[in-house]
């Protein structure tokens, strides 16, 4: 049986989006076997910002020795009262070494070097002196740093029951002019109130608060200072009355305090390192400690005292400077960092315990009372001056005021009555020596002499029995 022929469906347009959709999904069917993994977004984790960073450390300070200074060293006469008050542009240098040689007498007061206003600052060498009258006391100059001025009274005798008084804050004071060519300092570095010139070697301008009476000197056993901060602190007088730095209750002269105490900071100091020390409130004691830098006073070429300065009067006549160095102690010095002086003919040379170098006793070493004159005259010494009698059995008699001393190529060189001298001394020794044997002789031989028996002192004594 035949079949009937079928006729094919006809084929039906497929629209393209409708085959776009197929093909993805083949596509999609073909690759459902595959795995696809995605990535998280990372997670946002808050980290704080890091800290500001921490302002380094200030630099330690650095010692630089101080340059060759040119100073005017010069003999004053102090006045018997406390003379007014003048006020300086700019601070004083810092303080000089100057050891103070054996007391000639007793009784005797150490005026100890200081410096002092005669139209720019110059160093007013000490010496050992006894009161003009009796009973009179020394008062120690007067430094204070107020309205970037420092407030100057010259060192000065003081009656006895005379309370210095420092100047007021109310009194106003004019500031006096430097001599013509003098090149103002810088202005004092530190806190307002009462001070005393800078250790050697110190910065120029630093200031150290210092109660009133303090002698200047005590700085001398202290380390240079380059910043401000060191300050020296002090015991509480017989009155009982607090001396601070700024303000003074019932103000008496500060006698009875024994030694007073040097306190600095560590940033202070050349070394960068932290000091404190007590240092004995007598002038001389102080001026006798062993520096840390030496800087030697020089001596002044004048031994004529020039009078005290005052405001209004014609200047006075200074002699030359002289140029003084610096001098750090070095390990293989002594304990008071001095080098021992070679012996003198003379005998004129005093060995320097602070560590200065040997020189001759200073100037007019003595002003007795009959030769004093009051602030408004000038007492000229001479070799004619009446001594104390202390002094004239103590003191050996001085040479003319005016006699130079012998330079250093003097001292140096051997001279015809050394040589003498050595050759006597030489003699002396051996003839002592000679003596010494010659006696030790003698006294060998006595040991050698045989003691008398018994029996011949017993038969001696029967025979003056029997007699």
């Amino acid at each position: 049986m035949q079949k009937p022929a079928v006729s094919p469906a006809p084929r039906v347009p497929v629209a393209p989006s409708i085959a776009r959709v197929l093909v993805a999904f083949a596509a999609a069917v073909s690759i459902a076997g595959c795995i696809v993994y995605q990535t998280p977004p990372p997670h946002r984790v808050y980290v704080p910002p890091p800290p500001p960073a921490a302002e380094p450390p200030p630099p330690a300070p650095v010692y630089e020795e101080p340059a060759p200074q040119a100073v005017v060293s010069v003999y004053v006469d102090p006045p018997l009262s406390a003379p007014p008050p003048i006020a300086v542009a700019w601070a004083p240098p810092p303080m000089l070494v100057e050891a103070p040689p054996p007391m000639p007498f007793g009784g005797a007061v150490w005026i100890g070097g200081y410096w002092v206003w005669e139209g720019n600052w110059v160093w007013a060498a000490g010496r050992w002196a006894p009161p003009p009258r009796p009973g009179y006391f020394w008062v120690h100059p007067y430094y204070e740093h107020r309205e970037d001025n420092v407030v100057f009274i010259t060192g000065h005798w003081s009656a006895p029951g005379v309370v210095f008084v420092p100047p007021p804050p109310t009194l106003r004071l004019t500031v006096v002019l430097g001599a013509p060519g003098v090149i103002a300092g810088p202005r004092p570095l530190g806190p307002p109130g009462v001070f005393v010139p800078a250790p050697p070697g110190s910065r120029v301008g630093l200031i150290v608060p210092a109660p009133i009476g303090t002698p200047p000197a005590v700085v001398v056993s202290a380390p240079p200072v380059v910043n401000v901060g060191m300050r020296i602190h002090s015991n509480v007088n017989s009155n009982n009355t607090t001396v601070n730095n700024t303000r003074v209750t019932n103000v008496t002269n500060v006698t009875n305090v024994t030694n007073v105490t040097i306190v600095a900071p560590a940033g202070s100091t050349a070394g960068g390192k932290p000091f404190e020390s007590a240092v004995p409130a007598q002038q001389h004691l102080a001026a006798a400690l062993p520096p840390v830098v030496r800087v030697p006073a020089p001596v002044p070429a004048s031994t004529k005292p020039i009078p005290t300065f005052v405001p209004g009067r014609a200047q006075v006549a200074l002699p030359p400077p002289q140029t003084v160095r610096a001098v750090t102690r070095t390990p293989g010095e002594n304990a008071a960092g001095a080098q021992t002086p070679p012996p003198t003919a003379s005998g004129a040379a005093v060995s320097n315990p602070a560590g200065g170098p040997a020189r001759e006793a200073p100037g007019p070493v003595a002003r007795p009372a009959a030769s004093v004159t009051p602030p408004q005259q000038t007492a000229t010494p001479g070799p004619a001056r009446v001594q104390p009698e202390a002094a004239r059995t103590a003191a050996p008699a001085p040479g003319p005021a005016t006699a130079p001393g012998p330079t250093a190529s003097q001292k140096a060189a051997p001279q015809p009555r050394d040589e003498a001298q050595a050759r006597r001394d030489a003699q002396r020794k051996a003839a002592e020596a000679k003596t010494a044997k010659s006696e030790q002789a003698m006294a060998g031989n006595a040991a050698h002499v045989k003691p008398v028996p018994e029996k011949e002192e017993k038969h001696k004594k029967v025979e003056h029995e029997r007699e």
